[in-house]
């Protein structure tokens, strides 16, 4: 035989040979097994026999051996009495600790019947809350029932409760439930413990007993398909908590202690499953609840839901419909849940709890609710902070600081924003005096929504905190664009100031700098979005400067309220995304869209006067939702406006209404610099366009267009700001007008100079072409010592005769007129013109003549029109009624924006 033959067969007898071997030390270890568990079962069931503890205690067999035998009957005397004195002490040691630990922690409400504990307790306890809470009894196997004894599982401050059930007793897991809950909410001053009940298979809500509960608030029922919602909630509180409640204590039963009553009521999810794991997400986040929810005051309560946090959660598995077993008491041991009470007496006992509640409360919370005892007496150095709002009772509030520097706030129009916006004032103005806080508000639709906080005709009162109110602003996008100039200048203004003091926050600013003016400024923008509504300048520089101050602001306590019914599709955002990120402070209002992250819908079906107040950037975990009370009837915010008007010495603030003209009367820089006013520019600063003359060439001044109206306007308070400014004899006014219909105006202007002041005026109106010529050419060659002023309406309705010549050598009035602009300035005489058409003025002044006239103000004239007045500068105008452009060549890198006077006052003779 081959040698490789015989090698492959020793190989096949080794391998069967090792089969063999391997089945016998199998077969031995499985014998050697069955051996040690069966002995281990003899020892068992002898320790058994011997303890008295099983059936074979009673057999026939035996009893009729130890009547025969009395030393048999002996031992087994002696064993029993040695099993009774155990069970003795231990069922009255075990009965003394389950006692101290559960009727001592929790009177009444854990180990008494439910009948002694039935309707609200009043115990507002703080740190000596119960613990332990009585679920039912327990008792060892094959033990008498006398022997039971309470079982509490521990709780509120602790853990959690999970309760499995099996076929058919899952009845029986919703009586203990239920027990257990009314214990809860019995136990405490109503409210204290807040129920939030989910159940992934009804509708209308688990336990129906307990539903009077909701009429208060102390109990929510949630949507069977919205269980992301109630996990965002949770989780949510439990950050805010963290956030507020725990900065000064390690946890609310501490703070409770502190302040001798629980400060945070406790929060108890009641969830029912049907044994399924949910989704990843979702089970993920109810893991983290229980893991960081006891230290909160947040607990759950799982019924058929699998769990695996790393916390302290006590399991009671159904066996069946009456027995269960619990993982704090070891194997061996039954419990019976509590007999549950009458559904009647539960139901009657939430009504009275949830009407306990609504008494505490005395009254639905009104505006008054949201201020403080005293007033205007907070600091703003880390954050301003006051409630909007109540939820459950309790107070919701917004927070504007370094953690969330800006507040986004959407709804559609009759959602109640403008009454949010009230009560977000309200409560700041009620906290923080002036010196703490300064408001700028502007409001870009149309109304006078914030008008009040201003002086008006029947309320003289202001709000004090105010600085500027602007409203009616919606074709103005040129204030809010001042106003985010303003904020801008500010901002860099602090910055500059933080880096002298070698500091970087606010906070640190006015401790190195505490005789500064450094309040916190918070800027509100109702209706934001209209500022970028065009393809524009106003627009690009706005969404620039927006940006800045979101990105910067945050450092040097500028806070921007931007609020809007829709901010989707603001164009000018785009690639801008600090705009909307540094806005941390998200709040919605009913149906509101796309201001909270985009699958949180907790918006969709708020209920009037509530918003969804989010502090997390939308996202759903950061929900609060509030009750806005009424922040905007008579009664409320303008009561609180005049008592602190009263308290308070402030300055006025400015009011800016797009609506109205203001008067030159009332001009702030009337009696300002040595030069005529022209308009009101619209800018944050009350004061007016002054165009400045001096003995110079080009001091003469342009006013293009047709509207009839402004162009008057805008001469009358040029010339009469300059009669102001002098004395009767320094001057002589020329008014020069072809146009015989603006006859009144004119006189009317002529006769307030004269009368009031005592000025020379000359008049020319109507035909009189050669008169006016014959002014101008000896106004073009003679040097008078007073000034002089000539005012010439309507130039280009006599530009045909002035192009006339006497003679082909002769000078035309154009060539005088143009002689009169070039030299008249050097000569302390100036000239404002007003010509109805680009065309025209150009034709006036010719292609040399262009730099005679140093300022201009354009009506109804494009702006591309203007570009090549403007010094190189591309002017972005589209005219509107009562607004003009004004540019001055020797001032201005780009032109203003200005309101011609309503003149009506300043013309009427006194």
């Amino acid at each position: 035989m081959a040698r490789g033959e015989r090698r492959r067969r020793v190989d096949e007898a080794l391998t069967a040979l090792r089969t063999v071997l391997g089945h016998a030390l199998g077969a031995a270890e499985g014998a050697r097994v069955r051996a040690e568990t069966r002995r281990r079962q003899l020892e068992f069931e002898k320790e058994i026999r011997l303890l008295g503890l099983a059936a074979a205690a009673t057999d026939a067999d035996l009893a009729r051996r130890m009547a025969e035998d009395d030393a048999l009957r002996a031992v087994w005397d002696g064993i029993t009495a040695r099993r009774d004195a155990g069970y003795e002490r231990w069922h009255r040691e075990g009965l003394a600790q389950v006692h101290r630990l559960v009727l001592d922690e929790a009177p009444g409400a854990a180990g008494e019947p439910w009948q002694t504990w039935l309707g609200p307790a009043g115990t507002d306890l703080g740190a000596h809350a119960p613990r332990l809470w009585r679920i039912g009894s327990a008792l060892v196997e094959h033990s008498a029932p006398e022997d039971a004894f309470p079982l509490a599982v521990p709780l509120l401050d602790v853990g959690h409760l999970r309760v499995n059930t099996t076929t058919g007793s899952r009845p029986a897991a919703d009586s203990l439930v239920e027990t257990l809950v009314m214990r809860l909410v019995s136990a405490f001053a109503p409210g204290l413990v807040r129920l939030h009940l989910w159940d992934v298979g009804h509708l209308t809500g688990p336990l129906p007993s307990l539903h009077p509960l909701t009429a208060a608030g102390v109990m929510v029922v949630h949507d069977p398909t919205r269980l992301d919602d109630l996990l965002a909630q949770l989780a949510g509180h439990i950050r805010r908590v963290h956030a507020q409640s725990l900065r000064v204590h390690q946890s609310p039963r501490a703070a409770s202690a502190a302040a001798g009553r629980r400060v945070e009521p406790w929060r108890v999810a009641v969830l029912f499953g049907n044994g399924d794991r949910l989704p990843d997400e979702q089970y993920q986040e109810l893991n983290r609840i229980a893991r960081t929810g006891p230290e909160a005051g947040v607990h759950l309560v799982l019924v058929d839901m699998p769990i695996t946090a790393n916390s302290p959660v006590e399991t009671v598995t159904f066996t069946d419909a009456e027995r269960a077993t619990c993982s704090m008491t070891g194997p061996g041991v039954v419990v019976r849940a509590d007999p549950a009470p009458p559904p009647a007496q539960v139901n009657h006992a939430a009504t009275t709890i949830a009407a306990d509640v609504l008494v505490r409360r005395g009254r639905p919370r009104e505006f008054a609710d949201l201020l403080p005892d005293t007033l205007a007496t907070g600091s703003s150095v880390e954050e301003l902070r006051t409630p909007i709002g109540f939820h459950e009772g309790e107070p919701v509030e917004v927070v504007l600081g370094d953690a969330t520097p800006h507040a986004l706030v959407a709804g559609p129009s009759g959602s109640g924003k403008t009454n949010l916006l009230y009560a977000v004032l309200g409560g700041l103005a009620a906290r923080y005096p002036p010196s703490e806080l300064e408001l700028y508000l502007l409001d870009f639709k149309e109304g006078v929504s914030f008008a009040g906080l201003t002086p008006g005709r029947k309320d003289p009162s202001w709000l004090p905190q105010a600085r500027l109110v602007g409203v009616n602003v919606n074709t103005d996008r040129e204030f809010g664009l001042a106003l985010l100039r303003f904020l801008a200048g500010e901002l860099a203004r602090r910055a500059a100031a933080a880096k002298r003091q070698e500091v970087t926050k606010l906070a640190e600013l006015r401790e190195a700098d505490p005789d500064g003016h450094w309040p916190r400024i918070v800027a509100v923008i109702d209706e934001f979005q209209a500022l970028f509504g065009g393809r524009d300048q106003i627009t690009q520089q706005a969404a620039a400067l927006l940006e800045d101050v979101a990105r910067r602001g945050r450092s040097q306590g500028i806070h921007l309220v931007l609020a809007s019914q829709d901010i989707a599709g603001i164009e000018a955002f785009w690639g801008k995304p600090a705009v909307y990120d540094q806005c941390t402070l998200r709040i919605a209002m009913p149906k509101a869209k796309r201001v909270l992250a985009q699958e949180n819908n907790a918006a969709l079906a708020l209920p009037r006067w509530h918003a969804v107040i989010n502090h997390e950037s939308g996202v759903a975990h950061g929900n609060e939702v509030a009750h806005i009370p009424d922040a905007s009837s008579r009664g409320t915010f303008d009561e609180l406006q005049r008592t602190l008007w009263a308290r308070m010495t402030s300055p006025q603030p400015r009011l800016f209404d797009g609506a109205h003209q203001p008067e030159l009367v009332h001009a702030a820089d009337f009696t300002g610099p040595r030069g005529p006013v022209l308009g009101q520019i619209i800018e944050v600063d009350d004061k007016a366009a002054v165009f400045r003359l001096e003995p110079v060439p080009g001091r003469n001044l342009a006013v293009i267009g047709t509207a009839t109206a402004d162009a008057l306007s805008v001469l009358e308070s040029a010339a009469l700001s300059l009669g102001e400014l002098h004395s009767a004899g320094e001057c002589v006014f020329h008014l020069w007008c072809p146009v015989q219909s603006l006859e009144p105006r004119v006189t009317a202007t002529a006769e307030r100079l004269h009368v009031k002041k005592g000025h020379e005026v000359s008049v020319r109106i109507g035909d009189g072409v050669s008169e006016i010529t014959a002014d101008i050419a000896r106004l073009a060659d003679e040097t008078h010592p007073p000034r002089q002023y000539v005012f010439f309406y309507a130039v280009d309705a006599v530009a045909h005769l002035l192009e006339a010549k006497e003679t082909p050598l002769a000078k035309s009035g154009f060539d005088k007129l143009r002689e009169l602009l070039k030299n008249g300035p050097a000569r302390h005489v100036h000239t404002f013109g007003w010509w109805r058409g680009m065309g025209r003025f150009k034709e006036t002044l010719g292609f040399a003549g262009m730099d005679d006239i140093g300022g201009w103000v354009a009506l109804d004239v494009q702006g591309a029109e203007l570009n090549t007045l403007a010094a190189g500068q591309v002017v972005d105008w589209s005219p509107r009624p009562h607004r003009a452009v004004f540019f001055d060549r020797t001032t201005h890198s780009r032109p203003d924006v200005l309101i011609p006077f309503d003149t009506t006052s300043a013309l009427e003779l006194p």
